[in-house]
């Protein structure tokens, strides 16, 4: 009595290894061909962000974190942030790094605010995916290494896919309640006025709702970067693999160094993007 039944064990494991191999025996080229897509991405991003020099790179960082901030130290601070990373000699480990998180929020965003915008056109639609998305946001990061894994193998675009299914809860989220929110009577008011459903999305909800999906945003690129050493463990190189690799050796100096890096990096991510956030929302509002 003191066991649990087996006769009430639910296979889960199973099942799902089951449809794992299916899917790898039936569709293994399309996934080939997603990959092989991704990596082009991938790559092409890297190699921009490699082959610009680096005194061009901070000089851009401190002027947007100025413009958007309106204060000349706060973009001095930024741009120092990154001299900072290049003195510790982790410079191209860190554009690396920037190039997946990139990549990540690139595609997060080409994907998530269309969900976005059907979930908060659909109530059925938000019913089925909420849970989804809850699921996706507790389930423990290291779970989405083994599917991106069989079906990826190692390297960059595992990497990426993994960090995609961690970061692309929030601005689905966020764009369904910023649309939701625009106010009914504006919306009734396009109506009248003759505004069709496209219309009424990209020229009134849309432009509402964009200070609200500048917050989802935000909050994607910061799961994004916050990926990097999860992702490292299967073939992700950059900052992460250098954590990792300061773990494995317990060379705290080192994992020190490349964590503060990560740390400047989000900082930078983070001001700038939630500085544009604000002038959205003010613009807004006035």
């Amino acid at each position: 009595m003191a066991e649990f039944p087996k006769f009430l064990t639910i296979p889960l494991a199973d099942w799902i290894d089951t449809f794992m191999d299916w899917l790898l025996m039936n569709f293994a080229g399309v996934f080939d061909a997603i990959g092989n897509g991704l990596l082009v991405m991938l790559l092409s991003v890297e190699r921009f962000f490699l082959w610009l020099p680096w005194w061009s790179v901070v000089l851009v960082v401190g002027i947007v974190s100025w413009w958007v901030m309106k204060k000349w130290w706060m973009g001095l601070t930024m741009a120092l942030l990154l001299v900072f990373i290049g003195s510790f000699g982790y410079w191209k480990l860190s554009m690396m790094t920037l190039a997946l998180t990139t990549s990540a929020v690139v595609v997060s965003l080409a994907v998530g605010i269309p969900i976005g915008i059907i979930m908060a056109k659909s109530d059925l639609a938000e019913s089925i995916i909420r849970p989804v998305l809850d699921a996706m946001q507790t389930m423990p990061s290291f779970v989405y290494l083994i599917p991106a894994l069989m079906l990826f193998g190692l390297g960059k675009v595992p990497a990426l896919f993994a960090t995609l299914i961690y970061a692309i809860p929030p601005v689905i989220r966020l764009t369904n309640v910023g649309i939701r929110q625009v106010s009914e009577s504006v919306v009734e008011a396009a109506r009248a006025f003759g505004a069709n459903f496209w219309q009424r999305l990209f020229d009134v909800e849309m432009p509402l709702a964009v200070p609200s999906i500048m917050v989802g945003i935000n909050q994607t690129t910061m799961m994004a970067l916050a990926m990097v050493v999860i992702a490292s463990m299967i073939g992700a190189r950059g900052l992460g693999l250098e954590v990792l690799l300061a773990i494995n050796r317990i060379e705290v100096g080192r994992g020190f160094e490349a964590g503060i890096c990560i740390v400047f990096l989000a900082i930078i991510i983070d001001r700038i993007t939630h500085a544009l956030s604000v002038r959205q929302q003010n613009g807004m509002e006035s």
